[in-house]
């Protein structure tokens, strides 16, 4: 049972409100119990005023056993006992003579006196007595006197007042243990409900989600529980994608290689020509295995973070310099200009060859898609720490629809866009942004259908105080 949440938590509160409730009873009876000679004097003093307005001059004409039996049948009626004693200290009567006499001291005491007098006698051993006297007419006092607060004299007070408080603490305790209980379920609630979604989200079901009620800190659980579920779910979709497009993109040529394979084989191919082109679209399509098998390599190695990153100081002018020089003949080929618009860059701390090989992505994939006479423009501006390269192309454009989705892996554009030039395995944009992330910058795109796209690199610049903003990553 102490073993779930909401049982330890129905017992903190408990005990919390055992903490509280139970040490205030306890002062609330040490309290009373104090004060209840404080209040025991004041008892006789307000019967002492009574008595003296009402029945003082009563006293005067009663002979001692009539005077006796008076007091008697004052001391039943207001529980308290009455004494008598003359202007010698004598004690001429007493509603209670088997119970402790006043010491001689004490009514000396008290006919030395002109004025009321108040105070104690007897001892712990003996029983104590708390008292009050008034002077009264034919030179006499008369003493009220009741036993002081002992254990005793608390129990009769028990049906007054220690029982009520006893029945208020105990009522207090079960409306403790009811808020307790209300306030550790209300408390567990959302975790229970968290334990059994993930148990589902285990099992496959991948649709769970908690909705956030309760204290703040479990809105927070459950939306991160949410959050996590939906990654999941995309990443297995992801995989699953990821899978099949594999699949695909190996089955392809594959079909490729095993078909004019076995033309050459059975001897379909039969002339020098046929041979060769059978030859041909062998090594082509094996080339684009192998491209395709490093591209997955390199992907893995940066999932894995096992990649090495070379900390150098990187000139970016120069370095996509000698890329535009590298890919101009490719451009002249489709009949497309390479705009070089760069203005003097900042140094910056990272890999050159990974970053070469995003920026060759980049323009290359912008050529690409650039119809014929277009212009691919490379640009750039830098501001509060970061240098941002474009790379500009007056394409077909991308879609809205497709924008957020160029950079998943094996996603490629509608085959119009590209129909007739060189297709890829949509793993280079996937590649470019984890080397621009590895690097501490971003990689994002802009396009309008029928204006062009702009992909921009940004990297942060390299600062005076800074080795490098690249994070190596060890094999």
């Amino acid at each position: 049972m102490l073993r779930s949440l909401r049982s330890r938590l129905f017992l903190t509160f408990l005990m919390f409100a055992g903490v509280i409730v139970t040490p205030v009873i306890l002062s609330l009876v040490y309290v009373t119990f104090n004060n209840l000679e404080r209040l025991e004097y004041r008892r006789l003093n307000v019967f002492r005023s009574a008595f003296e307005l009402r029945e003082r001059n009563v006293l005067a004409d009663l002979s001692s056993d009539r005077l006796t039996a008076f007091l008697q049948r004052i001391d039943e009626q207001a529980d308290v006992r009455l004494l008598i004693l003359d202007d010698a200290g004598n004690a001429v009567a007493d509603s209670r003579p088997e119970a402790l006499t006043m010491p001689e001291d004490v009514r000396e005491l008290i006919i030395a006196s002109d004025s009321t007098e108040q105070g104690r006698f007897g001892g712990l051993l003996s029983g104590s007595w708390i008292f009050v006297s008034a002077r009264i007419p034919n030179n006499r006092w008369v003493i009220m006197a009741t036993p002081s607060t002992t254990l005793r004299r608390f129990s009769t007070w028990g049906d007054e007042l220690i029982r009520p408080l006893l029945r208020t603490g105990i009522l207090a305790l079960i409306v403790s243990a009811l808020l307790a209980w209300l306030v550790a379920r209300w408390v567990a609630a959302p975790w229970s409900k968290a334990a059994g979604a993930a148990r589902a989200v285990a099992a496959g079901d991948y649709e769970q989600r908690i909705e956030p009620l309760g204290p703040i800190e479990a809105e927070s659980m459950a939306v991160a529980f949410n959050d996590m579920v939906q990654r999941v779910q995309l990443s297995r979709r992801a995989q699953r994608d990821f899978v099949a497009n594999v699949s695909h993109e190996l089955k392809t040529p594959l079909t490729s290689i095993q078909g004019f394979a076995q033309a050459i084989l059975d001897g379909t191919a039969e002339d020098r020509a046929n041979i060769e082109h059978a030859a041909q679209v062998i090594f082509d399509e094996s080339d684009r295995l192998r491209r395709l098998v490093e591209d997955l390599l390199d992907l893995a190695r940066l999932d894995a973070r096992q990649v090495d990153f070379n900390r150098e100081a990187v000139q970016l002018v120069e370095l996509i310099e000698s890329i535009l020089n590298r890919l101009e003949i490719r451009a002249l080929e489709g009949n497309v200009e390479l705009s070089n618009e760069l203005p003097t860059l900042p140094t910056i701390i990272g890999d050159g060859d990974r970053l070469a090989q995003v920026f060759t992505n980049l323009i290359d994939n912008a050529i690409t898609h650039s119809p014929v006479g277009g212009e691919v423009t490379i640009c750039a501006d830098q501001e509060n720490g970061w240098v941002s390269i474009h790379v500009d192309d007056q394409g077909a454009g991308i879609p809205s629809e497709e924008l957020s989705r160029i950079f998943e892996r094996f996603y490629q554009l509608e085959k119009a866009r590209s129909a007739g030039k060189k297709r890829g395995a949509g793993l280079g944009l996937a590649i470019s942004r984890e080397i621009v992330q590895m690097h501490g910058g971003r990689l994002v795109a802009q396009s309008s259908p029928g204006r062009g796209s702009r992909f921009t690199v940004q990297l942060p610049i390299a600062r005076s105080d800074d080795k490098t903003l690249a994070r190596r990553q060890l094999r």
